[in-house]
């Protein structure tokens, strides 16, 4: 998978008919319905990266060790991946995320367990936050989520 995007196809797009998809897209289209249907955590699928650059590979890495239903903040993640000075480059790193749900940038606060910021609107992140069983008090940035933030061991 190369590229998750949210939102309506254009009215122009014609979408072939699913038998006639490669198995990785059947399989991808699959496994983000039982994510929804809350019958799976995690994604086993075959990720095509390579546009990314190294540090944005390093902060994937990280994403998907965040476990389904749990959040860090930025600065956490910053220190997972040995740059604690550079949270606000993980945060652009989070945002350029191709992959979202696949790699859960969702699951990235802002300090203080506000929502923060989502490439797909905050509307989509605290569906999904949602969908983890974490409850979200709102869809705006500064909208706080519960349980507070857990500190994890990344």
């Amino acid at each position: 998978m190369r590229r998750l995007e949210f939102g309506p196809l254009p009215k122009d797009a014609h979408a072939d008919p699913a038998d006639s998809w490669p198995e990785v897209l059947r399989a991808a289209v699959a496994q983000v319905q039982e994510y929804f249907d809350r019958k799976r955590r995690t994604f086993d699928l075959p990720l095509d990266l390579d546009s990314a650059t190294d540090f944005q590979r390093e902060v994937y890495a990280e994403l998907v060790r965040i476990p389904h239903g749990r959040v860090v903040t930025y600065g956490e993640l910053a220190e997972a991946v040995g740059r604690a000075e550079l949270a606000r480059a993980v945060g652009q790193a989070v945002g350029a995320n191709p992959v979202p749900i696949l790699v859960p940038c969702h699951r990235v606060v802002a300090a203080e367990g506000r929502l923060g910021g989502f490439s797909g609107g905050l509307g989509v992140k605290a569906a999904l936050l949602r969908t983890e069983n974490v409850e979200v008090e709102g869809e705006t940035e500064s909208s706080r989520i519960h349980p507070e933030v857990l500190r994890l061991e990344l």
